[in-house]
C-alpha cells in the first residue's frame, strides 16, 4: 500500500508541496502536503496510526493522576477517566485542525500538567486517607469512598478551567510572542528534564512491583526502538505497475512501545493462566496477574458518552491554580516548538504568528474542555505524532481530522478504556522507566542550543537543576517550616516549593535573563522563539521513536 502511493504521487509531490527546504534536502518532501487528501485506505490506515502512535502516552497519565486521586483500586473508574482524556483530546484535535494552527498536529494529555497536580494532591489537605491504600477496606460503590476522589478531582478539574484561562488570553492576544522572548534553552531544559526527574517514585513503585516482567518490558521496548527501528518486515501489496507483491514496513520504527506493552502483556497472562504468578496479594508479582482488576470490563458499558460536570461541580484552589499555571507555560513552550516542527515535516511555510497565537489560543480552550470533562488533565500538542510525520511522509491534515474523529469515537466504547486497565502494574512500571528516562534527556537536550562551555550557563542550568531537587525534597520532609499563619499562602508556597518543574524553571528563568552574558551564552529566543524550542515537544511527552531527533532528516517507511 505504502509504495502504491509512493508511486502514484511522485509527480504529484514535486509540483504541490513547497517544502522550505535546501536542495540537498528534497529527497525529504511529503508524499503528501497539509492540504493534500489521501485514498480513502490510507486515510484510515495513517489514523489508525497515529491513534497507536499516542496511545502510551495518553493512558499513562490517568494510571498516574490515579495514585493521587485515591483511585489505586478503583479500575472501572481508572477506565472511565481514559475514556474521558480520549475523547477530549479527539475533540481538541478537531478543532485544531479546522480552527487553531490548522497544521496535521494531535492534541493529547500533557505531563506538564501532571507534576504540578500530583504536588497539589500530595498536600496535606488533599492526601489520600490510609484505608484508601488498602484493597481490603475499599468498596468503590460506597458513598464515602465515590465522595473522596470526587472531591480531588473537582478541584482539579476547577483549577485546571481557571488557570487555562491565561493560555487563552496568552493566545488569542498575541502575548505569546512576547513571552517567548525571554524563554531560552537554560529555562527550557531544567523545566522539561525535570519532568521526567520528578516522577522516578512512581516508575520505581509499579517496576518494583515485579522488577523481572518491568525489566522484560524495558528490554523489548529498547530491542524494539533502537535495535531493530531499521529491520523491516516484509507485508503483502498491490499496486497497478508491480501487481500483487511485497512491501517493507517498518513496524518497530512506528510502534515499538505498544509492541513491547503487548508481548510483556500476554507473557504475564499465560504465566496467569498457568498459575506461576502468586495467587495471594501479600505475596510479591501478585500485581503482575492480568486477572488483580476483577470483573472491570465485563462491568464495563459498551457506550457511554462523557459530558462536562459529570463527577459534580468544579471547586477552585488557589495554591492548585498556581501550580498549574507553571505547567501551562512550559506547556505553550512546548506547542510553539511542535507548530514549526510539524510544518517543517509537513511541507508548509512556517506558521506565521496569528496561526501560533491562534493554536495557542484552541489548546486553552481545549484545557478548558478538559477541566470541565474531568479528566484531571490538560491538552497539548503531541510531539511524538509530529515526528511520525517525518516517518510516514504524509502531512495531509485530513489523516489527523480522522484520528480525532477515531479518538472520539473510542472515547465512547467504555470497553476500550477498561481493557487498558488491565495491563499489569510491572507491565507500566518498564514502560514508565523508558518514559520517563527519555523525557529527562530530552529536556537536557535542549542545551545543544546554547553555548555549554561558558561557565555562566553551567552554572544556571546546574544550579537550577540540583536545587530543583533538593528544595522541594527538604520541603517534604519538614512540611512545618512553611506556617506563616495564612492557610491560603501556606498551600501556595507548598505546593510551587515541592514543584521540582517550577522551582527548576524559575531559578533558571531568572538566572538566565538577569546573569550578564554575550548573545552566544545566553542565545535568546529568535521571533516566536519556535526554533529553539522545537524539540521540547520530543521532551514533555514520550517521543513516538526513541532515535528521532527533529533536526535530524526523517525515515520512510518504504525503501
Amino acid at each position: 500500500m505504502d509504495e502504491q502511493n509512493n508511486d502514484q504521487l511522485k509527480t504529484k509531490t514535486d509540483k504541490s508541496c513547497k517544502v522550505h527546504r535546501t536542495t540537498d534536502m528534497d529527497k525529504n518532501k511529503p508524499a503528501y502536503c497539509v492540504t493534500d487528501v489521501p485514498p480513502w485506505y490510507l486515510c484510515i490506515f495513517l489514523a489508525v496510526q497515529h491513534y497507536l502512535t499516542a496511545f502510551s502516552g495518553i493512558i499513562s497519565i490517568p494510571l498516574i493522576l490515579s495514585e493521587g486521586l485515591c483511585l489505586q483500586h478503583d479500575s472501572l473508574t481508572q477506565s472511565l477517566l481514559i475514556n474521558n482524556i480520549f475523547f477530549v483530546s479527539g475533540i481538541c484535535t478537531v478543532m485544531q485542525v479546522i480552527f487553531g494552527v490548522r497544521l496535521p498536529i494531535l492534541q493529547g494529555g500533557t505531563f506538564a500538567l501532571v507534576t504540578p497536580a500530583m504536588a497539589v494532591l500530595s498536600t496535606p489537605q488533599w492526601k489520600c486517607p490510609a484505608w484508601t491504600q488498602n484493597a481490603t477496606l475499599v468498596n468503590t460503590s460506597s458513598p464515602v469512598f465515590i465522595e473522596e476522589w470526587q472531591t480531588r478531582m473537582r478541584v482539579l478539574q476547577g483549577s485546571i478551567m481557571v488557570a487555562s484561562v491565561l493560555q487563552i488570553l496568552v493566545g488569542f492576544s498575541g502575548f505569546i510572542g512576547f513571552l517567548m522572548r525571554f524563554i531560552g534553552p537554560l529555562t527550557i531544559a531544567p523545566t522539561v528534564s525535570l519532568l521526567g526527574l520528578s516522577l522516578y517514585t512512581s516508575a520505581g513503585d509499579k517496576a518494583g512491583s515485579h522488577w523481572g516482567i518491568s525489566a522484560m518490558t524495558t528490554a523489548l521496548i529498547i530491542l524494539f526502538s533502537q535495535y531493530l527501528r531499521l529491520n523491516p518486515l516484509p507485508v503483502p501489496a498491490y499496486s497497478k505497475t508491480k501487481k500483487l507483491h511485497t512491501s517493507k514496513f517498518y513496524v518497530f520504527q512506528i510502534m515499538p512501545i505498544l509492541l513491547g506493552l503487548a508481548i510483556s502483556w500476554l507473557v504475564c497472562h499465560l504465566l496467569t493462566v498457568f498459575d506461576v504468578l502468586p495467587s495471594d496479594p501479600a505475596h510479591y508479582g501478585y500485581l503482575a496477574r492480568t486477572d488483580v482488576k476483577g470483573d472491570v470490563v465485563s462491568e464495563a458499558s459498551w457506550f457511554r458518552l462523557p459530558y462536562p460536570g459529570q463527577w459534580g461541580t468544579p471547586t477552585v484552589n488557589l495554591a492548585a491554580v498556581v501550580g498549574l499555571l507553571a505547567g501551562i507555560i512550559c506547556s505553550m513552550a512546548e506547542s510553539v516548538g511542535d507548530y514549526h516542527a510539524c510544518a517543517r515535516l509537513a511541507g508548509a511555510p512556517p506558521p506565521p504568528k496569528h496561526a501560533i497565537s491562534r493554536g495557542i489560543g484552541i489548546e486553552g480552550i481545549g484545557c478548558l474542555l478538559a477541566g470541565a470533562f474531568g479528566t484531571g488533565n490538560g491538552t497539548t500538542s503531541f510531539s511524538e505524532n509530529v515526528a511520525a510525520l517525518g516517518i510516514t511522509k504524509v502531512g495531509s491534515r485530513a489523516v489527523i481530522l480522522l484520528s480525532g474523529l477515531f479518538m472520539i469515537l473510542l472515547g465512547m466504547l467504555g470497553k476500550i478504556g477498561a481493557i487498558f486497565t488491565t495491563i499489569p502494574t510491572p507491565v507500566t512500571g518498564g514502560m514508565f522507566l523508558i518514559m520517563f528516562g527519555v523525557i529527562a534527556a530530552a529536556g537536557i537536550s535542549n542545551l545543544q542550543f546554547t553555548d555549554m562551555n561558558s561557565s555562566r550557563n553551567i552554572f544556571v542550568f546546574g544550579f537550577s537543576v540540583f536545587s530543583a531537587l533538593a528544595i522541594p525534597d527538604w520541603i517534604t520532609r519538614n512540611p512545618e517550616f512553611l506556617e506563616t499563619g495564612v492557610k491560603e499562602v501556606d498551600q501556595v508556597l507548598r505546593v510551587l516549593l515541592t514543584t521540582h518543574m517550577f522551582v527548576g524553571g524559575s531559578l533558571g528563568f531568572f538566572l538566565d535573563n538577569t546573569i550578564p552574558g554575550k548573545l552566544t551564552q545566553r542565545t535568546p529566543l529568535p521571533g516566536t522563539g519556535a526554533d529553539h524550542v522545537a524539540n521540547v515537544g520530543l521532551a514533555i511527552q514520550l517521543p513516538l521513536n526513541l532515535h528521532v531527533s527533529m533536526a535530524q532528516a526523517p525515515i520512510s517507511l518504504t525503501s
